[in-house]
């Protein structure tokens, strides 16, 4: 097979999540560790990092993988979902996985997959962690999928365990408070490994100093420790303030690890060089000026409340939304969170999950908002532009599908 075929195989031959939805979910690791154990346990082959929480973590696990490639090491950087091409999820020093690696793993293991019915995630943790063995990484960053305590790349024993934030997303499968959410994350926390937590949050905060007290892990609260106030970084927004001083405790408890030689030279290159060297894209990204056009992969209501504070200070004549959503999100949550005087161009993101444009724009417009449903992102957004003036901002979000189809 060309790497397409073997791409458009993993996406339809099995439930796929970013796709699907609930359907693709699996409930247990019993699939990932026999998986493991098929490739002879690569995830027992390079020391790691595992990255989990509601909002931010992406954010994070490219700031920490900037910050050990300025330090002079081999960093294996695995995220999801992707963008624009499967392989942007799994990285080593920025460079994506090979397409030729992608269609030989899956040949030599796809009789494995059918016969086990491997989800396309648990098959695709299987491939990072093969690839990072392979290729000798010195150390990995791997970002929790969804959850963590039943999130397939939760067979890894760490060197340190990180959860972000806990907000109300995916709770069909996690649990409808933040309590219950917080417990599913918390799963990742091991014995004996230290734990950073991204915010302090009341509801929250007991849970995790119980799971860890009880795995005699030790806990950071990383807003009560870090001082991040000397380190500017090229992921803009204001909420990457968080994930800056998250990542920076954490980069601490690996120095004092004695393991890894991190300078301080290291630390502030890394903060200002993330995109350059992960190749991060559609956090706060600046696509074009007159009119200023950004889009960020916001979309639940903790992310969005912290983008559109951001937005509310961008100067602007008028503002423009090009906004989608897919169905299992929960549109009634985020509509006080948004500008009603902007005009809206509203869009289905191109995948089964999209929520039909003309549905979500009768929910907007039966409260108050202004707009028009658009048969796909890209004709939202050329209308976007042909009204726009110079001094007007154009806003591309609510979704990771609708800012992947415009990148």
């Amino acid at each position: 097979m060309t790497y397409q075929d073997t791409v458009n195989w993993m996406f339809q031959q099995l439930p796929m999540y970013q796709n699907q939805g609930k359907t693709a979910y699996k409930a247990n690791l019993d699939n990932t560790l026999q998986l493991a154990e098929h490739l002879h346990h690569p995830e027992h082959n390079f020391k790691s990092v595992h990255v989990a929480g509601t909002n931010g973590k992406g954010s994070t696990s490219h700031m920490l993988a900037s910050i050990l490639q300025e330090a002079g090491y081999k960093v294996g950087l695995y995220t999801s979902p992707h963008l624009k091409d499967f392989r942007e999820r799994i990285k080593i020093n920025g460079k994506e996985i090979g397409e030729t690696f992608v269609v030989e793993f899956i040949e030599k293991h796809r009789s494995f997959f059918e016969t086990h019915s491997l989800s396309f995630f648990e098959m695709t943790v299987g491939m990072a962690f093969d690839y990072f063995s392979i290729e000798k990484v010195d150390i990995a960053i791997v970002e929790v999928g969804m959850g963590g305590r039943l999130d397939s790349t939760n067979i890894i024993a760490p060197e340190l365990s990180i959860i972000t934030n806990i907000g109300l997303d995916h709770t069909q499968f996690l649990g409808n408070t933040l309590e219950a959410i917080a417990f599913e994350k918390a799963g990742i926390i091991k014995s004996n490994v230290p734990v950073v937590i991204g915010e302090t949050q009341p509801k929250t905060v007991n849970v995790f100093k119980e799971v860890a007290t009880a795995r005699r892990a030790e806990i950071y609260f990383a807003d009560q420790v870090a001082v991040i106030n000397d380190y500017e970084s090229d992921l803009k927004g204001d909420y990457q303030i968080k994930n800056k001083a998250t990542a920076l405790c954490a980069i601490h408890i690996l120095q004092e690890k004695n393991e890894f030689d991190i300078s301080e030279a290291a630390i502030k290159n890394g903060f200002l060089s993330v995109i350059t060297n992960t190749g991060l894209k559609g956090r706060w990204q600046i696509l074009q000026e007159q009119p200023k056009i950004i889009c960020d992969t916001a979309h639940n209501k903790e992310g969005l409340q912290f983008a559109m504070a951001q937005l509310l200070k961008e100067p602007y004549k008028e503002l423009h939304m090009v906004f989608g959503v897919v169905k299992d999100k929960d549109v009634a949550s985020v509509l006080s969170l948004l500008p009603k005087n902007a005009l809206y161009y509203f869009c289905k993101p191109n995948i089964p999950r999209g929520l039909d444009a003309d549905v979500l724009c009768d929910v907007f417009v039966a409260n108050g908002f202004k707009g028009s449903a658009y048969n796909s992102v890209n004709e939202a957004l050329s209308s976007a532009k042909q009204r726009a003036t110079k001094a007007d901002v154009i806003y591309i979000g609510g979704s990771t599908f609708v800012v992947a189809e415009i990148i």
